[in-house]
């Protein structure tokens, strides 16, 4: 019983920590989505990219094609789907063309219309405006707008609402037939929809989804049309799609990854019970690096622990390491020939993933995190809780035969080492000559989106003519009057901009809820009663519609010079009130407004001119903000600091192994195939494709993870006589650490594919040019 004490103790310890991690764990949040890619701490002009991107309008927007049957049938279930969804609190706005689809919106404007109507001055009001203002109106009577505007003529004969309803949607139109939006080849009935859900919120985007496609099949039966199909797409659908397609491949590639590992050890081990303890590095580095990030980030992200399942093939190097090299010299001669150069590989790794701590990159700083700390448990509970739970003695097959074979295959790579060399300086001549191309440029490398999804939604998107808000205005105040007093300054510049053709338009809150400044100069353009009756009269005198028929108007227009201003609440129940909500937005300094800018034309390529922009708003505090440059910003920014932290990681790796190794030469030898690997390894993706940032990432994971190799054959060169079991356990250290980062490759999200893609082969090929070069050295003396 004495003899098991250490070992219970030991077990006893680790079990309060599992258990304490796995506490943490279970009360931690993870999140799937691509917040990953969001910086920590965004400038003014990111703070609006991140806002846009969890809260804005347009992260709200679904666009819905229906497809198939006949235009008819396409018009019915149209209208059963708007129905539906209408009466649904999940949805704010459901739009499809139909006049009913903005009776809400159409009786606020015409309630306080003299309120929000631009054209309402004195001017609009004397003789000449009147008769000019009723006139036109009049004239429309004969336009497709007649059914529209003939109810209202004698409430509202100056067009007030016509003029409202007008610049609900100032941008192009899609195209109408049988009474609902079509697209413009006729072939799909067209919807567009916002959601109450934010776009940061996931689960109600999924909910949203939902309740559209059981709402469309729905609709499907009750119309009796079949052969309908209904399309999908938006920034919520992406989303959704982007969770499902991470949280799918990290529990596939986990498994994947955890069965072959398995299998590899049983195949070794021949022993259930030490394949058993062989995982135990690997759970506790996995547990360890969760419970890291979730205490010092608190959000896990999905992206890091699908990344961390690739650490397992590191993890369960060093019980390898223990089991295959102790089998013979016992724990304690294990730790005193072979746990320096363990812990020497493991401070490599730790100084390499630690670069990664300092990035403004929230992923970053979680993956060298949670590699950090995996790594380092691992390593801990190879070295103090395995000895005492396996024994001293453990029998395991013989593995000499095959160290011996090895042995004799890395003397005949000594005579590869002249092509290697010569295979590095032809890479790294390559990369040199491409250097302006080597690496993309923007951030869509890293999207889950795969291009018929894009293709399904620019086609959507362009039909409907929605707004993607890539460039925007941002104008603050202290409070809600001021920010919309702002906004109304900035606009009268932008209003110079769209006579001028430099952009399409633009939209703003203050067009649905003006300043109280505002209202209140409109309220004293209003006459009263008697002078507009009498204005009226002269106006009118020669006119079919007499002044007489426009009692309605008379009153119309004292209500509104009597009345209260329209407020915030005014425009509740209508899709108005999320318009204004969108875009102004209470803040903890104050209130920010934003503006929405589109380009002059049509077509998704079309670009504003920045500079004309900012010449007009200069002196009014306005701050603009093209959206796809803020991410080619923040994308160069992030791979800019990955490539210094990446050498600086690479630096300390160096100084590291310079203290320990103590000699030029042979740190000179460790170092160059792991520096051969990475070049060889980046030419060969650069002949590919062009290299983004998570491949800078997996170039240093390859020095970090190949410094193992090319320390243990530093070791052997320097040993009296051959360690065919050392041999051994890096042979099968580098299979599970290529299997562990090469079901990544497997991967459909690109951060998790480029990794694989990197680490995996580039592993193998760090344990090769090891031992051509390091090794060799042996051979060659």
């Amino acid at each position: 019983m004495t003899t098991n004490r250490p070992a219970l103790r030991a077990f006893a310890i680790w079990l309060l920590a599992m258990l304490a991690g796995a506490a943490i764990v279970y009360h931690s949040r993870f999140a799937a989505d691509m917040s990953f890619f969001l910086p920590a701490k965004p400038t003014a002009e990111q703070q609006v990219l991140v806002d846009q991107i969890k809260e804005g309008v347009v992260s709200r927007l679904l666009m819905v094609g229906i497809t198939g049957g006949d235009s008819s049938q396409r018009a019915r279930v149209s209208r059963a789907l708007r129905q539906q969804l209408a009466a649904d609190r999940q949805f704010v706005s459901v739009q499809n063309g139909e006049t009913a689809s903005i009776a809400a919106e159409r009786d606020v404007l015409l309630k306080y219309r003299y309120l929000l109507s631009p054209a309402v001055e004195p001017a609009r009001f004397t003789v000449d405006g009147l008769r000019t203002a009723i006139a036109d109106s009049v004239d429309r009577l004969t336009s497709p707008a007649a059914m529209l505007l003939k109810p209202y003529l004698t409430s509202d004969p100056t067009g007030e609402l016509y003029a409202l309803l007008s610049r609900l949607d100032a941008g192009a139109q899609p195209e109408s037939r049988e009474g609902v939006w079509s697209s413009r080849d006729g072939e799909r009935a067209m919807l567009l929809i916002q959601t109450r859900a934010l776009g940061s919120d996931t689960d109600g985007q999924l909910a949203a989804i939902q309740t559209i496609e059981r709402a469309f099949a729905e609709a499907a039966r009750g119309e009796n049309a079949d052969g309908l199909s209904l399309q999908l797409s938006g920034p919520g659908r992406f989303a959704v799609q982007a969770r499902a397609t991470i949280q799918g491949d990290v529990t596939r590639l986990s498994l994947i990854s955890t069965l072959a590992i398995v299998a590899v050890l049983f195949a070794v081990y021949r022993s259930l019970r030490l394949m058993t303890l062989g995982l135990l590095p690997v759970l506790s580095g996995a547990l360890a690096g969760v419970v890291a990030v979730s205490l010092v980030h608190g959000t896990v992200f999905g992206i890091t622990v699908g990344f961390g399942s690739a650490l397992i093939g590191e993890a369960v190097d060093y019980s390898i390491y223990y089991f295959v090299q102790s089998g013979r010299l016992g724990a304690a001669g294990w730790r005193e020939r072979f746990w320096p150069t363990v812990r020497l590989g493991v401070l490599t790794s730790i100084f390499g993933f630690g670069a990664l701590l300092f990035s403004g990159f929230p992923g970053l700083s979680q993956l060298g995190l949670y590699s950090l700390a995996g790594v380092f448990t691992a390593a801990l509970v190879t070295r103090y809780l395995l000895p005492p739970l396996a024994g001293d003695t453990h029998r395991l097959p013989d593995l000499s035969p095959f160290g011996r074979r090895l042995e004799h295959a890395i003397a005949q790579l000594a005579a590869l080492r002249l092509p290697a060399l010569l295979l590095t300086v032809a890479s790294l001549g390559y990369l040199a000559s491409e250097r302006g191309e080597l690496w993309h440029p923007n951030i869509s490398l890293l999207s889950t989106v795969t291009a018929a999804e894009a293709e399904v939604d620019a086609r959507l998107r362009a039909d409907l003519a929605a707004p993607d808000s890539r460039y925007l205005v941002v104008v603050h105040g202290r409070d809600r009057e001021a920010a919309l007093q702002a906004a109304e300054q900035a606009g009268s510049a932008l209003d110079a901009l769209v006579a001028e053709g430099v952009i399409g338009g633009y939209d703003s809150p203050a067009r649905f809820l003006p300043s109280l400044a505002t209202q209140a100069t409109r309220q004293a353009s209003l006459p009263d009663t008697a002078m507009l009756r009498q204005r009226l009269a002269e106006a009118q005198a020669d006119s079919p519609l007499a002044a007489g028929k426009l009692t309605p108007f008379i009153e119309a227009v004292q209500a509104a010079r009597d009345g209260p201003p329209l407020t915030r609440a005014g425009l509740e129940g209508s899709a108005l009130a999320l318009v204004v909500d969108s875009l102004l937005i209470e803040r903890p300094q104050g209130w920010s407004v934003l503006l929405p800018l589109r380009p002059a034309g049509a077509g998704a390529a079309l670009e504003i001119p920045s500079g004309r922009v900012r010449e007009a708003l200069a002196g009014r505090d306005a701050l603009f903000i093209d959206m796809k440059g803020e991410f080619d910003t923040l994308y160069a920014s992030y791979m800019q600091e990955a490539m210094q932290l990446s050498l600086a990681g690479l630096l300390a790796i160096v100084l590291l192994l310079g203290a320990t190794l103590r000699s030029l030469r042979r740190l000179g030898a460790v170092m160059l195939p792991l520096v051969a690997a990475v070049v060889v390894i980046a030419g060969l993706h650069a002949l590919g494709q062009s290299l983004h940032l998570l491949h800078l990432v997996g170039m240093l994971l390859i020095v970090a993870v190949g410094s193992n190799y090319a320390l243990f054959f530093d070791r052997l060169a320097h040993a009296e006589q051959p360690e065919p079991a050392t041999l051994a356990s890096m042979a099968v250290a580098n299979l599970t650490t290529a299997i562990g980062f090469g079901t990544l490759a497997l991967s459909k999200v690109p951060v998790l594919n480029a990794v694989g893609v990197t680490v995996g082969p580039g592993a193998i090929l760090a344990l090769l040019l090891s031992a051509i070069f390091v090794r060799g050295r042996r051979h060659g003396q």
